[in-house]
């Protein structure tokens, strides 16, 4: 594992955790050249999907995409990033179960409207607003009138 800090390769392990859910380690690292330490996490390479844009380009599955579209959908909301990224983790879970070599955009951003609808309704509303593209107010208000249906 190539140092953060000086690019050296050569480092030992100290510490190793399994996380909670059993799938990923957490390894705490000493360079041997600097002494300075760091953490690596590791986890499974699985297979994934390449993913169809609307344009039809086809580009592999980039699980910080997904992350990073909900942390703005969810910015100053009470929605931890341990949640987050359970929330990452089911979507990415339900892409392998489809054991499909390639998947529509349009529906991993479908998987991501769901999870946001049981997390929370202003992130739902905030991803629609830019995943749907909504034109005016009135597009915005009949997703809010949509959410506070269900609420009732």
């Amino acid at each position: 594992m190539k140092c953060p800090y000086c690019n050296d390769i050569e480092d030992k392990v100290i510490d190793s955790r399994v996380s909670r859910d059993g799938e990923t380690i957490r390894r705490r690292r000493e360079c041997i050249a600097c002494k300075k330490r760091f953490t690596t996490h590791e986890r499974i390479e699985e297979t994934l999907p390449s993913i169809i844009k609307k344009d039809d380009r086809r580009e592999p599955y980039d699980r910080k995409k997904i992350m990073e579209g909900l942390k703005k959908a969810c910015q100053k909301r009470p929605v931890s990033m341990e949640t987050l990224e359970i929330t990452v983790d089911k979507i990415e879970q339900s892409l392998m179960d489809r054991s499909a070599k390639e998947i529509e955009s349009s529906e991993i951003g479908e998987a991501i409207m769901m999870e946001l609808h049981e997390l929370d309704d202003i992130a739902y509303v905030r991803f629609a607003s830019v995943y749907r593209s909504f034109k005016d107010i009135t597009d915005f208000m009949q997703e809010v009138k949509k959410v506070l249906e269900k609420k009732d």
